[in-house]
């Protein structure tokens, strides 16, 4: 009997990429809870790939607006050690008073999570754009960080929801 017995009929209505009735956040607590963390890292990767919802810098936001402190200080710890100087310029210019500037000048690769709630989730997004575009790899980095968040990549919405169960669905059907 493998893993996904208790829900694979589930995951089956998400293969077509539909998502079908009911609600997709109770639907995805149920898959959340019954496969292993690097599954919903694939599934949220997928997610934050697609450029839904407003691509992967307003994903980003919103996980940070909606995860625990530890959450977001690795959000925020990825993000930093990914930054190279172009990201550090470019971000500098557009938000010369947030609190990631100065993180970012001082090198930290690291955050507490007492630094983390000083920054407000719209810089994250700044900040994750442009890494991003320099870095397209921190997609996995930050999934890996909220696969074991549920509760943020709920907040994440319907869409997203149903991409991340559809790509679970087609890597453990």
């Amino acid at each position: 009997m493998s893993f996904l017995s208790g829900i694979g009929d589930l995951l089956k209505q998400y293969e077509g990429g539909a998502a079908p009735g009911g609600n997709p956040a109770e639907h995805f607590d149920q898959v959340a809870q019954s496969v292993p963390c690097s599954s919903n890292a694939g599934g949220l990767a997928q997610a934050l790939q697609s450029g839904g919802s407003g691509g992967f810098g307003q994903m980003a936001s919103q996980l940070f607006a909606n995860g625990n402190s530890g959450a977001q200080a690795g959000m925020l710890g990825s993000l930093l050690s990914a930054a190279g100087p172009e990201v550090l310029a470019k971000f500098s210019q557009g938000h010369p008073d947030s609190p990631l500037v100065g993180m970012l000048q001082q090198g930290l690769t690291s955050v507490t999570p007492q630094q983390a709630a000083s920054v407000d989730p719209s810089e994250v997004q700044a900040l994750a754009e442009h890494v991003h575009s320099q870095n397209p790899g921190i997609v996995g980095e930050i999934s890996n960080i909220y696969a074991e968040h549920p509760a943020a990549i709920k907040a994440l919405g319907a869409a997203a929801l149903a991409m991340a169960m559809k790509h679970i669905s087609q890597n453990h059907g």
